[in-house]
């Protein structure tokens, strides 16, 4: 295979190339996972688009073919007149974080300093509708991260992501995108997209052109997450996309911090949850370099420490990850019939201590049910 810079950016593949495996990920019924399994099982990009009819054709699919020809020539061509740069995931310029992932997208469209995606990177989500603290929270943390050498990544909507955006401009931000990188979404961002893609880096997994529509949100949230070495969220409610993000970080083995809020505000709902169940609580840029192990410089005429003190000592918390397997344990073990709890507790072979705290949270989300007697079920 030639390896070449191109004028489609430092994919360090030629136009062949390109078009092969644009055709591939294109294709109806491709997707990352798809992809890549494919491609290893085929040894190549070509060989798998040769072999992709009969493949579908087997799995009952009749009359299947396979993303044409002109239509990835297309796309190459929008990608250069908008000045974007295509990155593969076996390439020079694709960031290194994602590589791993079983669903990492095969190419990435990225316009303006794709050097920031090599960089240290955090992840800072929320609330669209977000409230005045939250935006003055979001300026705050991402003007300080940046200043400690952190590029801020989030996905341009309105709310924190906005807010988190702007304050990280002049130190380095990362804007991925649920539609093509030559889309504004939302309109009224147009202005600050146009200065991510020139100060900072926008990058998407989806064709140029593409409006975004509902579906592309959860998949632009995975690729935040997977650029990321942790997920700050600022502001989200019970049920969110921010929460989204926080659970493929988790699923990543990413870290997922969380800003407090006031239990009646249903914007701080899905934070409050996330301390909850194990989230390092973020009170200000300090939490999140000392949870990363970053040691911060500090400045003259500083004090050590910016962050507001809590009152009383702050406890322990068990990581995330620990909680979430403890829950699926727990789930795992209970069934439509009731159990007695201290059996579970002895099967689990855990200290009821860890155990019993993880009961009473699973059963405030409405994932068990207690009964008389000290009985367990799985609803």
């Amino acid at each position: 295979m030639k390896t070449e810079v191109t004028a489609y950016g430092v994919s360090g593949l030629d136009r062949a190339e390109l078009v092969l495996r644009l055709r591939l990920i294109r294709s109806r019924r491709v997707g990352p996972v798809t992809f890549h399994r494919l491609v290893s099982e085929h040894g190549s990009a070509a060989a798998a688009l040769a072999a992709l009819p009969d493949i579908a054709r087997a799995a009952g699919v009749e009359g299947y073919s396979v993303c044409p020809v002109e239509v990835a020539e297309h796309e190459l061509t929008q990608g250069r007149l908008a000045g974007a740069q295509l990155l593969a995931h076996d390439g020079p310029g694709y960031p290194d974080a994602m590589r791993d992932l079983p669903d990492a997208p095969p190419l990435l469209w990225a316009r303006g300093d794709v050097s920031l995606l090599a960089r240290p990177l955090v992840a800072m989500v929320g609330a669209r509708n977000a409230s005045s603290l939250g935006l003055r929270m979001a300026r705050r943390l991402a003007e300080t991260l940046g200043e400690a050498g952190q590029v801020v990544v989030s996905g341009l909507a309105r709310g924190i992501d906005t807010e988190s955006h702007r304050a990280a401009l002049a130190t380095g931000t990362v804007a991925v995108m649920a539609g093509g990188v030559d889309v504004i979404y939302p309109e009224e961002n147009a202005a600050l997209l146009a200065e991510i893609s020139a100060k900072g880096c926008v990058v998407s997994e989806q064709p140029m052109g593409l409006v975004p529509q509902a579906r592309h949100f959860p998949l632009r949230n995975r690729i935040i997450a997977g650029l990321s070495r942790a997920v700050v969220v600022v502001e989200a409610a019970a049920r969110s996309g921010s929460l989204i993000t926080a659970r493929e970080a988790l699923d990543m083995g990413r870290e997922v911090m969380a800003v407090p809020g006031h239990p009646f505000d249903a914007r701080a709902a899905g934070c409050n949850h996330l301390i909850r169940d194990g989230a390092t609580l973020v009170r200000g840029t300090p939490d999140v370099l000392e949870a990363l192990g970053v040691v911060q410089a500090r400045r003259t005429g500083e004090e050590a420490d910016d962050r507001p003190p809590l009152p009383g000592p702050v406890p322990a918390r068990r990581p995330l990850g620990d909680v979430a397997r403890l829950h699926g344990m727990i789930l795992n073990r209970l069934g439509p019939s009731p159990t007695a709890e201290d059996q579970l507790i002895r099967d689990l072979a855990l200290p009821a201590a860890e155990v019993t705290p993880e009961l009473v949270a699973l059963e405030l989300d409405g994932k068990i049910q207690r009964a008389p007697g000290g009985m367990l079920s799985r609803l």
